[in-house]
């Protein structure tokens, strides 16, 4: 089901879209569409986009922890 969407934007950038648009022959609906999705499809992060600091603390917690344990280490903690 299509929805209607109003977004608010330079009247400059908004010609730009159009004439974008119709050079490719779709409308602007369409390309903000697409262009939606593709950064829906692209927000996928791979370890190769952290920062490498980031990167080196993947897996260096328990798998073995829940939050059962959690939840206990902040009951002796704060208690």
């Amino acid at each position: 089901m299509q929805t209607k969407l109003t977004l608010r934007l330079e009247e400059d950038l908004i010609n730009q879209a159009k004439k974008y648009a119709a050079i490719e022959g779709k409308s602007v609906s369409k390309i903000v569409a697409d262009y939606f999705s593709l950064l829906v499809q692209n927000n996928q992060i791979t370890d190769s986009d952290l920062p490498p600091v980031t990167r080196s603390l993947i897996g260096i917690l328990s798998s073995s922890i829940n939050e059962e344990d959690y939840r206990q280490y902040l009951e002796k903690k704060y208690l």
